[in-house]
């Protein structure tokens, strides 16, 4: 096997950026493993029903039920339906009035249901542990339990700061904790009375097919990437890692030695993506202040797989950009200052991070969009899932169909609804499976233990909402915000209208002479040129004129 890669990933995307809980270990894993496949008859094996895991999590693990659900719709949501099941299920959800009569419903005919496969869930548990704090790693130097860790540069130990992109964390972890891992899928036959496994343990076939959560690779760098479960069984790979036709499973020694002697980091990752990534172009850029920005995206070698994108150090610049290039990409954004960037295709997973004084309008994002060590910037999306950590200052102008999570070390967010459009946004929400309903943006959950102060955040009071204008051009169908305003907004900017509307029949009524209205529009030119630059609009609208003639200009 010629490597290994993240597949639908279990640690870009599915590895809550947070603590796990307390019990939440290696050691109580082994025991839901147990307690479940005990359990197959009433639920919980090989298929894990919504109420058997709540019962597991709240009774066993001590989970909150909001914190049970957190883990079962995050993984569902990883490993998720396509997009036109997605959407059966949000027109199911929306008709319930209450999580409970959610539950009880049936589900939508050929629509997804509320069960998960057990054993990939429980490697998705065991993965959240890539962010649980080592006192050890700690007290050398290499780790500090601070939100607000100042971390080098992107290029190099960049990754270090933020371990759901760092590929080699990825798999220092697999390879750390790989025997743990196997042992968690092990049949109850094969492990000892203390949970463990021993040299005649076997690994069931459906055991690896589990793996493949995690696993991925090549044969030889062929460039065909095959889930682990398939590389195992080709013929020459079965002297290495011990797979037995007759008991249709492997030996586990053999197997854990192939796997370590077969691992890679991910040849698709944030570091070759550094090292080797295609410059991207921009369809809006002015020139003259990129001098140090970064912007780079990983080949799409293989269809199948996302590619990347990379942005940092944008200062003082409006970037713009809808193309195939970012269709299904991870995107991280780092370093980003006093800039308006716009990246309005469907997305995979957005990281923003360490960005200052800037807004990010974002096309419809798959998975989630997790916002880490930023202060007063603005980020207007629809997304699957929004999480924040370290922010301040920061407001979010969402559509989306689960609670907000706040993790630790914000100050001062605001949330508001959705309040934009661009003419191919429906059909990019459908391309990912994003409805207008249910709609969540108000209802953040707090997740931390120090971010259980609900002051923390605030809905943003209408009297300081306004609509939010995309000034580019498409083509498309959408003509306004999806699913349209609250009430209260609504009313506030039909309330402006109409104040403008007295406005202008108060002048037109004036009676004034064609050199008082010329005087006159003078001095109302004067005061919005005041307000464009006390309140930082200028630099928007100058970002705006088009570059001059000779200038780079692409959208590829």
């Amino acid at each position: 096997m010629g490597g290994r890669r993240e597949g639908k990933g279990p640690f870009l995307v599915g590895a809550l950026p947070a603590p796990p809980p307390a019990r939440l270990t290696p050691h109580y894993l082994r025991k839901t493993a147990a307690y479940a496949r005990a359990r197959a008859e009433q639920g919980c094996f090989p298929r894990l029903r919504w109420p058997c895991w709540r019962h597991i999590a709240c009774g066993k693990l001590q989970l909150s039920r909001d914190i049970a659900w957190l883990y079962f719709e995050l993984f569902r949501g990883l490993l998720g339906p396509a997009p036109p099941l997605r959407l059966r299920w949000a027109e199911a959800a929306a008709a319930c009035a209450s999580a409970e009569e959610l539950e009880g419903a049936p589900s939508p005919p050929h629509g997804p249901s509320l069960t998960l496969c057990l054993s990939p869930f429980l490697l998705f548990l065991y993965v959240q542990q890539l962010h649980n704090v080592s006192l050890r790693r700690s007290l050398l130097g290499d780790e500090w339990p601070s939100p607000r860790t100042k971390s080098p540069s992107l290029p190099g130990k960049a990754a270090g700061g933020n371990k759901n992109w760092n590929d080699q964390e990825h798999l220092a972890f697999v390879q750390s904790h790989l025997l743990d891992m196997l042992e968690l899928l092990l049949e109850p036959e094969q492990l000892s009375a203390s949970s463990h496994s021993s040299c005649s343990s076997l690994v069931s076939f459906e055991a690896v097919c589990a793996l493949s959560f995690l696993l991925e690779g090549t044969v030889s760098n062929s460039g065909t990437v095959q889930p682990l479960h398939e590389l195992a069984l080709r013929q020459p790979c079965h002297g290495h890692n011990g797979y037995s036709k007759v008991a249709r499973a492997f030996s586990l020694p053999k197997l854990e030695s192939w796997l370590r002697s077969s691992l890679t980091p991910n040849p698709l990752g944030m570091t070759v993506c550094l090292k080797a990534g295609k410059k991207l172009a921009w369809a809006q850029q002015v020139e003259g202040t990129s001098r140090r920005a970064k912007i780079a995206c990983s080949a799409r070698v293989v269809p199948e797989v996302s590619p990347m994108v990379i942005m940092s150090q944008v200062y003082r610049q409006t970037l713009a950009k809808s193309s195939d290039t970012l269709v299904g990409a991870h995107i991280r954004i780092h370093r980003c200052n006093e800039s308006f960037i716009y990246l309005l295709s469907p997305l995979r997973s957005v990281t923003i991070e360490k960005c200052r004084n800037s807004t990010f309008v974002l096309g419809p994002v798959e998975t989630s969009v997790h916002v880490q060590s930023c202060d007063n910037i603005k980020v207007i999306v629809v997304c699957h899932r929004l999480s924040l950590s370290s922010t301040s200052g920061c407001t979010f102008h969402t559509l989306t169909p689960t609670q907000p999570l706040i993790l630790s070390g914000n100050q001062a967010v605001s949330f508001a609804p959705f309040h934009t459009h661009y003419p191919m946004l429906e059909d990019h929400m459908a391309q990912v499976g994003l409805a207008t309903l249910p709609n969540y943006w108000d209802s953040p959950m707090l997740v931390c233990r120090d971010s259980g102060d609900m002051s923390v955040f605030r809905l943003l009071p209408p009297s300081d909402f306004y609509t939010f204008v995309i000034p580019f051009k498409m083509e498309g169908d959408t003509t306004e915000t999806p699913g349209g305003l609250p009430q209260e907004y609504q009313e506030v900017l039909s309330q402006r209208e109409q104040k403008v509307q007295v406005w202008q029949r108060t002048v037109k009524e004036a009676g004034l002479s064609r050199a008082q209205r010329k005087q006159f529009q003078a001095v109302v030119e004067n005061k919005f040129y005041e307000w464009l630059v006390q309140t930082g609009n200028r630099q928007q609208l100058d970002s705006l004129v088009p570059p001059a003639t000779g200038s780079k200009q692409a959208a590829g």
